[in-house]
């Protein structure tokens, strides 16, 4: 028998209600530019719908053209929930949402267990949001893909930029790193210290990322040392937060989406 990761956040972070969830997706993804060319990663924020879905839809936006290209897609997040160290894989077979089942690539899962920054801990992924709320975006826009869920803990941009090295492949695979940035700041101070998290991004500089300045900083992290390796160029979609979307002034936070092309 089949083992399914069922969706843990729907009705909370996004809608439970497949024709109301799969409507808000694509009214997202109508109301932004849609891409001319293919990224072969991104990064996107993790919050409900309401708050950072606009911002997220600005990246998937840019894949219209590779429905059917993309057939892998590796996905990274922070582990928000259980202690963790390294990087947690999942035993499922299935990750569930209400628009559907998405396929585990166990293949490509095998391919980096031999790491020792890598382990199956199916606990990290059990109430994870930050892979979660990726899924409805990636089932509106690509056609049949399998996934390989991550979720990263305390582990270094070098740990990570290994594991993405090993899963890279060609036009088939899209990586996603899932990530929010400042956290609980007045806007102001959320503004200054997102910026500066852009600009980093921009110069593909990891060492310039705090935890302060992005929940997701690790995988981020090892992202763009893969990206360094790769000559990649990066393009800024959206920087924006909470109070620029659905939150008051006081205490906001920030998300921005980024795409990288080889």
């Amino acid at each position: 028998m089949s083992a399914v990761r069922p969706a843990a956040v729907a009705g909370m972070f996004y809608p439970d209600d497949p024709a109301e969830l799969r409507t808000d997706v694509q009214n997202m993804l109508s109301s932004v530019p849609a891409g001319n060319s293919t990224p072969k990663a991104v990064i996107v924020p993790h919050a409900g719908y309401i708050y950072s879905g606009s911002i997220a839809a600005s990246a998937y936006a840019q894949l219209v053209n590779a429905r059917s290209t993309i057939q892998r897609v590796v996905l990274l997040g922070p582990c928000h929930r259980v202690p963790l160290s390294g990087l947690a894989t999942s035993s499922d077979d299935y990750f569930e949402t209400p628009l559907g089942l998405i396929a585990i690539d166990h293949a490509s899962v095998a391919s980096i267990r031999s790491l020792p920054q890598v382990m199956e801990f199916d606990p990290g992924h059990q109430q994870e949001h930050s892979l979660e709320v990726q899924l409805p975006f990636l089932q509106e826009v690509l056609d049949d893909f399998t996934l390989v869920p991550l979720v990263a803990g305390n582990t270094s941009a070098e740990d990570i930029s290994e594991v993405l090295e090993l899963l890279w492949g060609g036009d088939e695979t899209l990586i996603v790193v899932s990530s929010d940035l400042s956290h609980y700041h007045d806007y102001k101070t959320a503004r200054s210290m997102d910026e500066l998290t852009c600009k980093a991004i921009e110069a593909l500089d990891g060492n310039a990322i705090s935890n302060a300045q992005a929940c997701g900083r690790n995988p981020v992290a090892g992202l763009l040392q893969a990206a360094q390796r790769h000559n990649m160029k990066v393009t800024t979609l959206e920087l924006k937060n909470s109070a620029d979307t659905a939150g008051s002034k006081d205490q906001v936070v920030g998300y921005g989406a980024w795409m990288f092309d080889e």
